[in-house]
């Protein structure tokens, strides 16, 4: 049984030693393994079944009221404010409600205020475990990919486990809680943290879930609660031969189509008698590799050096080659223990100054195959508040756009979560390169990463789960400390001499010391770029600006060339211009709210009152308000189009001298009237996106 459990921890940070009690909720065993599974009932290894096939129940209580009356096996909830709703998982409660018809679209006019109140309960999803899927005597694991974000596992009505943290993987060992039969399964989610959202403090943050959906400059406050990745029942034998943990890792000749790859892996003692087979394959099957060996050369690691493959290449710049890898554990009598799959690719990447830069500055020159590239793409930030409910068939339109209009990196913001396996699958697949961050970010009140043993350990944790998880994919670039964390006073961006950032680097270099870490974005001397910074060699990553660049004396693009032309800056992670959604689109989400006017006095437009240019129009209309929502829609997507067309081809044109620019932000994950977006709510492209395609597929 999973308890609360004082634990006493030995942090190292660099000589930062402290002997700290953690209260560790986080399973020892979330090593990222995702295990192939094998349905034959025979098999001496792991029989693993995916529970999104059973027959899920939804049920709301007040906080805590469950305890009071809820017999898990026999359910009836004398209590319960809300029973028997049906729920698919992966899935969010909001969903739930709502294909249930008890809430609104909360897409729809104000209709998100309304919703609130879900996180003022607690929700228990119900299933029963089929009698066929128990073998007697073996263990059984229950592994949770996703759970947001606190509660508990109850296994016939026994407390099994607990979990509190969105970012991480749980196993539970829920053996001794079973039955021979009609075994049921509850998994409870408690109440969210009451505010996580964009106006907080960094430091003082402890509750480790996303924080955007509590309210962003770009959506209204929608918690999502919910199991938001796949669950499986592991059953195998007590001693069963297993790969705990296992890591391949793969580089390519600048200049050749050769390449290299390394394998290790951690096993139980039983592992240690047997064997592993080792395929690399390509997509049509053709064996690159195919050995067997003893698997204990895997717990010092194998490398197999030329392999004649073909190199990966980001999008624009050639094909995207990939392979299956595939490593098969026998025992030692020779029976299938375990099977682990991945698709992997090979490509090279370098980093060189800049050209002009002064010696000390990072180097933002990103080589792939020994060729310089222009990093040029978008902010990737959740697709939706109840990311809980997305398809693979949403990832797959979404990036297919991206990919289509040009780009080759994505930048996937600190303040989200780490996206399902679709995500970095279909980014393997369409080129686009990934800059992953950990989950860490401003908050405007302050924005200096916690510090304390405590915070840094859970850190520890969550990177490490991250890279284990991520680290064989092709198209994963760098690692980012997180969001725009900065010194008290917000003087500089943080460095590694911070104890948390410090951590994460140290997890880098342990876990995945081929690949670069950025300690957060921004990056360098200073913040942002700015017309007092430039020319003095510190804008090295920066920040902004979000709006036109205007003067006091010059409001027309005149003055927006001006301040690009004189822009020095060697990276751009974050740019942004506001464009207003379709008017069509904003019609259909508008509900009974009125279009105009696009200023604070209408609710619809206040919930995105950073990006109000109401004003704006106003002045360039001579003191004229717009005569339609059209006319208002037509001018701000044409600012958006022109500014942030100047900004691109301004960098791009400087490249060697700037390695990237990044906008912030590629697309909507609620139906903003006007954002920074170049994709809105829907998937549709904004004039602007049609614009920047050009400049992206342009060699200049």
């Amino acid at each position: 049984m999973h308890k609360l459990i004082l634990i006493p921890v030995m942090i190292n940070c660099n000589k930062l030693f402290k002997k700290v009690a953690v209260l560790l909720l986080i399973s020892a065993s979330q090593t990222g393994i995702i295990y192939s599974g094998n349905d034959d009932e025979n098999s001496i290894g792991k029989t693993s079944h995916n529970l999104s096939s059973l027959e899920w129940k939804l049920w709301g209580y007040g906080p805590e009221s469950w305890k009071w009356d809820f017999n898990f096996n026999e359910i009836k909830g004398p209590k319960a404010e809300f029973s028997n709703i049906s729920a698919k998982i992966p899935g969010s409660v909001q969903k739930s409600l709502k294909d249930a018809g008890i809430i609104e679209d909360w897409n729809i006019g104000n209709n998100n205020f309304s919703i609130e109140w879900i996180e003022n309960r607690h929700w228990i999803y119900i299933t029963r475990i089929p009698d066929k899927w128990m073998k007697k005597g073996g263990k059984t694991i229950l592994n949770c990919m996703g759970l947001d974000h606190n509660g508990v596992i109850i296994v016939n009505g026994r407390e099994a486990g607990k979990f509190n943290n969105t970012f991480v993987p749980y196993k539970f060992d829920i053996t001794s809680f079973l039955k021979e039969n009609n075994n049921t399964l509850a998994i409870v989610f408690r109440s969210p943290p009451d505010y996580l959202g964009q106006i907080t403090y960094t430091s003082k943050i402890k509750d480790w879930k996303p924080r955007f959906y509590y309210g962003w400059d770009w959506v209204p406050r929608i918690v999502q609660t919910g199991i938001w990745d796949e669950i499986f029942l592991e059953v195998g034998a007590k001693e069963n031969p297993e790969i705990e943990t296992f890591r391949v890792v793969t580089d390519a000749n600048r200049s050749k189509d050769l390449g290299k790859m390394e394998i290790s892996a951690e096993m139980t003692p039983e592992a240690l008698k047997g064997k592993v087979r080792i395929q690399l394959k390509k997509d049509t099957g053709e064996p690159v590799i195919d050995e067997t060996l003893p698997s204990t050369i895997l717990r010092e690691g194998k490398t197999w050096n030329d392999l004649k493959i073909k190199r990966w290449w980001p999008n624009g710049l050639g094909d995207q080659v990939l392979y299956e890898m595939v490593c098969t554990l026998y025992d030692r009598d020779g029976n299938t223990c375990q099977v682990i799959e991945r698709i992997v690719g090979f490509k090279n990447i370098s980093w060189l100054p800049c050209q002009g830069a002064l010696p000390q500055a990072d180097p933002w020159i990103c080589s792939v195959n020994d060729k310089p590239v222009f990093l040029q793409g978008v902010n990737w930030t959740p697709v939706r508040p109840n990311f809980a409910d997305l398809e693979e068939s949403d990832y797959l339109r979404l990036i297919k756009t991206y990919k289509d209009l040009g780009i080759n990196i994505f930048r996937v913001w600190g303040g989200g979560f780490p996206e399902k396996e679709w995500f970095y699958n279909t980014c393997d697949k369409m080129g686009i390169m990934v800059w992953q961050e950990f989950p860490l970010s401003s908050s405007g009140l302050d924005n200096y990463p916690p510090d304390t043993p405590e915070e840094i350990f859970v850190m520890s944790k969550i990177s490490e789960s991250y890279i284990k998880r991520l680290r064989h994919h092709v198209s994963l670039l760098l690692w980012c400390g997180g969001n725009e964390l900065y010194e008290y006073g917000d003087i500089a961006p943080v460095n590694d001499k911070h104890p948390m950032i410090r951590c994460m680097k140290q997890m880098v270099k342990a876990e995945d010391p081929w690949r670069r870490f950025v300690t957060g974005s921004p990056s360098g001397p200073t913040i942002g770029g700015s017309l007092n910074n430039f020319g003095k060699g510190v804008c090295w990553d920066v920040h902004g600006p979000w709006k036109l660049p205007f003067t006091e004396k010059d409001r027309t693009m005149n003055a927006v060339k001006k301040f690009w032309d004189l822009d020095d800056a060697l990276m751009h992670s974050e740019v942004g211009v506001a464009g207003a959604m379709s008017a069509e689109m904003i019609n259909k989400y508008r509900g009974d709210l009125p279009a105009l006017p696009a200023n604070m006095d209408n609710p619809l437009w206040r919930k995105v009152s950073w990006w109000i240019e109401w004003d704006d129009f106003i002045f360039d209309n001579n003191g004229r308000i717009p005569g339609s929502l059209e006319e208002y829609v037509s001018w701000s997507q044409g600012r958006q189009t022109a500014g942030l067309s100047i900004a691109l081809q301004a960098n791009k044109s400087r490249f060697p001298e700037c390695g990237g620019f990044i906008i912030w932000m590629g697309h909507d994950c609620y139906p903003c009237p006007v954002n920074t977006s170049i994709i809105d709510f829907e998937g549709n492209t904004k004039p602007a996106a049609i614009e920047l395609s050009k400049i992206w597929k342009s060699n200049k």
